[in-house]
């Protein structure tokens, strides 16, 4: 039996009120108040689709044991690099073993579902054990279009595998067509789309029903016996209109997370299917579609497994904790959408050494530490020397990741000089539950409610962007963890 042994998800705290995006731009667009309803997901500016990618997978690994991992697939629009492989990046920030498969899957928004049905055939295959499948987007849009209330930034991960199935993945069926709603030129950097109506007719109405036929026919299943019907789309009454054309009743579709998120892009159709999952019970059958120059369904079938599952955040637990943005000139600032003077602070040159971040990559992708064999004195960075000054053994340290262990600040600052993108710049001392301290920046913090003693967690993010050369540096940050409430 091949299916889904585990899911998580991740949903930026930030979220950006759509009422803010329209009272800005009614002046020329009066018209987004159609769209301008609830709110939409905003990655803060050190997120990115690997940073998301990384948090959708720690929460979806979570007690298991990650050295079985043999394939890492990642899916998004949205890359950080176009040469360099992306899915490399989080395998070294998640600290899988060295003898683990990664790819990257790109250029469709089916790019989602793609990924799920190689690790699906990997693991049918008996090529491999475990395939952790992950999408992630942060999508950018120009301003003051329709696109922008839309779109949201998100990511969700599946881990498969044969043995503890809490999803069996039933079957599925593809069709593929050079179908064209809209694109992105390889120089350009926004999306240009056709009407609407084109890809409702043509595309929803018929490729993704296309390939819904085809699954329920191949699976001899009838669309009365599905539970629960994923299909993303912004239009929220297509999937209403494409159920109703299988029997499948309205209030099995999955709604399309609009008002709460916004659509996160290739990562949705997984988004959406961890949010499934979340409220999943035994015996229920999931129909996932993935559409995208061409569609894909799948049948998943629930089973008992599900509740021996240890709770996940998934996607419902991560919109459950947010932090209202209600500036919009933030927003347009942490994408890249305006032109300011950052002041000459700003102008350090971050040039990375190649050679030294693959020689240190488990120090700074993976926050892989030293602990001394000889007094279990925990330390970062891992040194030659044991810090306790009572030991100091040479050569005693075993490899000790920080990553996952609670922490509290121990002493911190508030600065306003150094250049920041989201000032004032948060830093200090972090203490860990388990023993050994690390000096880093703060993220997701709330100004006026950061403090001595307050616990946090770490987190992976960009610590800058080396704009002259295009590269993103990546690194480990602290987020203070607040009581709900209390984000701000």
């Amino acid at each position: 039996m091949a299916g889904i042994v585990s899911y998580g998800g991740y949903i930026p705290l930030l979220r950006l009120d759509r009422g803010t995006v329209f009272f800005a731009n009614a002046w020329m667009n009066p018209a987004l108040f159609a769209v301008a309803q609830g709110e939409r997901s905003m990655a803060n500016w050190d997120e990115d689709s690997v940073t998301m990618a990384v948090e959708a997978s720690r929460d979806c690994l979570r007690g298991f044991d990650k050295g079985k991992v043999d394939a890492l697939y990642l899916a998004s629009l949205s890359f950080p690099f176009q040469d360099r492989q992306n899915a490399g990046i989080v395998s070294t920030a998640l600290n899988l073993k060295d003898a683990v498969e990664t790819a990257d899957f790109a250029a469709s928004m089916r790019a989602g579902g793609s990924a799920l049905l190689a690790g699906l055939n990997a693991v049918k295959s008996g090529e491999y054990e475990t395939a952790l499948v992950v999408a992630a987007d942060k999508r950018r849009t120009k301003s003051a279009f329709f696109h922008e209330m839309w779109f949201g930034d998100g990511a969700a991960s599946v881990l498969l595998g044969n043995k503890n199935v809490i999803a069996e993945i039933k079957g599925s069926y593809t069709v593929s067509y050079d179908f064209v709603d809209h694109f992105k030129g390889i120089d350009k950097q926004y999306d240009y789309f056709w009407e609407e109506r084109w890809a409702r007719d043509e595309g929803y109405n018929k490729i993704a029903v296309q390939a819904i036929d085809g699954l329920l026919k191949k699976t001899k299943t009838a669309g009365a016996d599905i539970a629960r019907f994923v299909m993303p789309c912004v239009f929220s009454r297509e999937p209403v209109s494409v159920a109703k054309k299988f029997g499948i009743e309205k209030d099995k579709v999955a709604d399309n997370m609009h008002k709460v998120c916004g659509e996160t892009g290739t990562a949705h159709s997984l988004v959406m299917l961890v949010a499934a999952l979340q409220d999943a019970k035994p015996g229920d059958k999931i129909l996932l579609v993935a559409f995208g120059q061409g569609a894909s369904a799948v049948l998943l079938e629930v089973t008992p497994e599900i509740t021996k599952l240890k709770p996940r955040k998934g996607v419902k637990g991560c919109l459950a904790e947010r932090k209202e943005e209600k500036n919009y000139l933030k927003y347009l600032t942490f994408n890249n959408l305006v032109v300011q003077e950052n002041g000459m602070r700003a102008e350090g040159d971050w040039k990375t050494a190649l050679s030294a971040l693959y020689r240190k990559r488990k120090m700074l992708l993976g926050l892989v530490g030293g602990k001394c064999t000889k007094c279990n004195t925990p330390q970062f960075p891992k040194s030659d020397f044991c810090v306790n000054p009572e030991c100091g053994a040479l050569h005693s340290q075993e490899d000790f990741e920080y990553a996952d262990l609670g922490g509290k600040i121990k002493t911190w600052s508030s600065d306003l000089l150094t250049y920041c993108v989201d000032p004032p710049a948060h830093y200090g001392m972090i203490e860990f539950d388990e023993g050994g301290q690390f000096m880093c920046d703060f993220t997701d913090h709330v100004t006026g409610n950061v403090d001595v003693g307050m616990p946090v967690k770490m987190v992976f993010r960009i610590k800058n962007i080396d704009t002259a050369r295009g590269f993103t540096r990546y690194f480990w940050k602290a987020k203070p963890i607040y009581a709900k409430g209390q984000e701000g």
